[in-house]
């Protein structure tokens, strides 16, 4: 007897349909065979479908069993095919009927006692469940909040298989499960650290109030023990709330990670990854064995922070390049290829010298000058050309330490001014897709950043001062724009330009 099943499998970020057909012949030996290119954890579903079939009161299937996995020229990984499989076994040999095999997608991981383990990608599989026109999805319980943000899906929890071959022959009613996002966006920004607990660098607060109103990547250069990595914790209280849209694609992206990885139905506040300096290159790109995103997809539509700069691995840093040009990384291996958003602000922060205490006043610097030549040298000309703001953030003085008065704007303040920026940017772009003034393009940049006279001469010499690049010409025009944006003014003065520049000051001294 030959059955289907309805199922999914992911690639990416996104699902793709995979047709479960089994086909029992009764006679001969007892055996399964699985076509349809399964890798070793779909292949090794036969023992756990095996156990769970027992345990769950079913009779295993005698005979020769053939199971093919459609489309069979893509391959499938993961345990999420465990329950169709069992599904499709049962309705080959007459166990089970039901309406619901043609209405719903199944998708979940076994247990050798039948009962149900949570998958990665259950929010792609729901989503591919509604574009397929699919009533519903049927999935272990512990992925129902995750997937009950889709609309027009009905998201079908179930603890067991013998729960799930009861909905689908009709003997339990099972509701759908609808999470709630009102109430998980009200729960965002509940607690942030605020921007005043950080003493002095004022100077630094403003570079990341526009650093956060355009989007803009920024370096902090500067001694230990100076509030880099505080500043840089405090960004993200600054940022716009995320839009539904914006919450939907993080959560992809997190969904299709290893299950213990995640911890929210969905990403309702920015992320803020600060990946450890000894990081590979895989775990920052992402790739691997198999597809898994890396730290730049992790930080899709919030901040990628990378402490330590210069003790990154070269290659490391090198692969970033391409997400901060283009907003995805693309990833080819032999067996796979796969594109992930990776659109994140990225926050560094690096120290001087080897020792740290170069810029330092009260301490001596150990380090010779080739001793600091080396150290810079780590990092690459093109890669620090991708930096928008580049700011100093200098040791505070012993005043500044012990004032307990509240120091410089808080964070809610800095928001504020942080949302009218780029509300103006959201109005000029008006659907042209360059959201933000750091994606601006060449097109868009040349309309909306015309610099008068004085402008342009104060332009032209910092870039023959400092020996800028072409890409960073653009980018002070960029940072320009967000300064004029930020004062709520249509047209970009010589003020805006000159402030611009500072942020470009440290290029002459890093590179």
């Amino acid at each position: 007897m030959l059955a289907r099943v309805q199922s999914a499998a992911v690639l990416g970020i996104d699902a793709f349909t995979v047709a479960i057909e089994v086909d029992n012949s009764a006679g001969g030996m007892n055996k399964i065979t699985m076509v349809g290119l399964p890798d070793a954890a779909v292949k090794e579903s036969e023992d756990r479908v095996r156990s769970a079939l027992r345990n769950s009161g079913f009779r295993y299937p005698r005979g020769y069993n053939v199971i093919n996995l459609a489309p069979a020229d893509i391959r499938k990984e993961g345990s999420a095919l465990d329950l169709p499989i069992a599904l499709g076994l049962l309705a080959a040999t007459a166990q089970l009927e039901g309406a619901a095999f043609n209405n719903y997608a199944f998708v979940g991981e076994l247990a050798l006692d039948g009962s149900l383990r949570p998958v990665a990608g259950a929010l792609a599989m729901a989503i591919n469940a509604r574009n397929q026109g699919l009533q519903g999805i049927v999935l272990p319980a512990m992925n129902a909040d995750e997937a009950g943000v889709v609309q027009g899906c009905d998201v079908i929890p179930v603890q067991s298989l013998e729960q799930a071959a009861a909905f689908v022959a009709g003997d339990e009613v099972i509701p759908p499960h609808r999470t709630e996002v009102d109430e998980l966006f009200q729960t965002a920004h509940l607690r942030v650290p605020d921007f005043d607990e950080v003493k002095g660098q004022g100077h630094v607060k403003r570079a990341l109030m526009v650093a956060a109103a355009g989007a803009h990547n920024i370096l902090m250069v500067g001694p230990p023990g100076t509030g880099k990595t505080m500043l840089a914790s405090r960004l993200p209280g600054i940022l716009p709330p995320m839009s539904f849209d914006e919450s939907l694609e993080t959560t992809r992206i997190f969904s299709v990670c290893p299950v213990e990885q995640r911890k929210d139905s969905l990403i309702v506040t920015r992320p803020f990854r600060s990946p450890h300096h000894t990081s590979t290159t895989v775990s920052i790109a992402g790739g691997g064995q198999q597809a898994h995103p890396g730290e730049v997809s992790l930080a899709h539509n919030g901040i990628l922070f990378l402490d330590e700069l210069p003790e990154f691995n070269r290659a490391a840093l090198e692969v970033l390049r391409q997400p901060l040009e283009d907003g995805q990384v693309h990833i080819r291996r032999a067996n796979y290829s796969v594109t992930y958003p990776s659109r994140f602000m990225l926050v560094v922060a690096m120290n001087p010298c080897p020792c740290g205490c170069r810029t330092d006043p009260r301490r001596d610097c150990r380090c010779s000058y080739g001793d600091v030549q080396r150290y810079m040298g780590r990092l690459s000309g093109p890669l620090l050309d991708r930096i928008d703001i580049h700011v100093d953030v200098p040791a505070l003085s012993f005043d500044e330490l012990t004032d307990t008065r509240s120091s410089g704007p808080s964070t809610q303040e800095v928001r504020d001014q942080v949302l009218a920026a780029r509300e103006r940017q959201h109005a000029r772009a008006n659907g042209s897709g360059a959201r933000y003034n750091a994606h601006l393009d060449t097109k868009t940049l040349r309309r909306y950043c015309v610099l008068n006279d004085a402008s342009k001469s104060l332009l032209e010499t910092a870039l023959n001062t400092l020996g800028l690049s072409a890409r960073a010409y653009d980018k002070i025009l960029r940072i320009a724009r967000t300064l004029a944006d930020l004062e709520g003014l249509e047209d970009i003065t010589e003020m805006h330009v000159a402030e611009a520049v500072q942020y470009r000051s440290l290029d002459k001294t890093v590179m």
